[in-house]
């Protein structure tokens, strides 16, 4: 096993790595809307915030020779459930015609008073 740490990510705010890889598998942490450069969340809302966390999710992948079209799981964390129908919009339009495994759950809190969180799997690009 790997642990994987990309500079162009928020740092982890915890004992954790981004990822960790083994057989070509990557396990990523989930992300929340930090903005890398100043670790805080975005402001804007729940679009603003989801279209952060794909960023991140797209520097986590790329420092592990992948991108999110090599994922093949996420499950998304949502402070609202209200707020599905604006994610889910634009997770259709980060993914495309890929269409991971998907798991949505609505949750007590999220860290920092993040309104989205979105982990996945992934394999490494050949």
């Amino acid at each position: 096993m790997k642990t994987i740490n990309t500079p162009g990510a928020p740092d982890a705010i915890g004992p954790y790595s981004h990822a960790a890889t083994v057989n070509g598998v990557i396990f990523c942490s989930g992300q929340i809307p930090l903005n890398p450069a100043t670790m805080k969340l975005v402001d804007g809302g729940i679009e603003a915030q989801t279209r952060q966390v794909f960023e991140n999710m797209k520097a986590v992948l790329a420092g592990t020779n992948s991108s999110l079209g090599h994922i093949m799981k996420t499950t998304i964390f949502l402070a609202d459930m209200a707020d599905f129908p604006v994610v889910n919009g634009l997770y259709a339009e980060a993914f495309g015609d890929h269409k991971p495994a998907r798991s949505t759950v609505q949750v007590a809190g999220l860290p920092l008073g993040a309104l989205i969180e979105i982990e996945c799997i992934a394999v490494e690009a050949e």
